[in-house]
């Protein structure tokens, strides 16, 4: 027998937010080339993925340029600003999570790897944000996704049963770390393909 699902959690970026620092630095660069490699080379995923477990905006701008003083005005405008990296909702999950919260049937939960120092902006940006009866930061619990503490400080804090939950991510390594815990989780694609699987699960939305 089907287990009766009662929480949905969401990732946010890149299933509910779009972000992507091109956005932001295509305008600053010469070519494209340019660009992709001073995303890959200096301000990289795996160092803005530090302060989104907690380390300063100041340490890493000041880290940063200290090995790459070339780059000193691009590596200040990550974070100086940061919003400008924002696309905006993905509309289409947004409806899929009004549709949860229209129902009345689920609590929804948001795990998000973002840093505590620019995710207030976003959640005043955003009103569907509010929508969530809670929402655990990365950045302020100084560990994220996929540390498998993450994910069990989020069952314990909101005290959700992990077996009647249903995870949500777009990064394939915090599936596996949800799956691995016990936790049914959606790799998401696109919107269609989510709500597609939801429907699946006799989760109408």
């Amino acid at each position: 027998m089907m287990t009766k699902f009662d929480t949905i959690i969401f990732d946010l970026g890149g299933v509910l937010i779009d972000w992507n620092p091109r956005y932001l630095f295509k305008h600053f660069f010469v070519s494209q080339e340019a660009m992709e490699h001073f995303l890959s080379e200096v301000c990289t995923t795996d160092w803005n993925e530090m302060q989104d477990a907690g380390r300063s905006f100041s340490e890493a701008t000041d880290l940063l340029i200290s090995e790459f003083p070339e780059y000193k005005n691009e590596i200040q405008m990550y974070y100086q600003r940061w919003v400008e990296m924002l696309g905006g909702p993905i509309h289409d999950t947004v409806q899929i999570l009004s549709s949860l919260k229209d129902s009345q049937q689920y609590k929804m939960y948001a795990l998000t790897n973002w840093s505590d120092e620019s995710f207030p902006v976003a959640y005043e940006m955003y009103e569907f944000l509010h929508w969530f009866d809670g929402i655990l930061v990365s950045g302020a619990e100084k560990m994220k996704k996929p540390d498998p503490q993450i994910f069990e400080l989020l069952m314990d804090r909101f005290d959700i049963n992990r077996d009647a939950a249903i995870f949500i991510d777009d990064n394939k390594k915090n599936i596996d770390a949800a799956s691995n815990l016990g936790i049914l989780s959606l790799h998401f694609n696109s919107p269609a393909q989510c709500r597609s699987e939801l429907l699946s699960l006799d989760i109408h939305v």
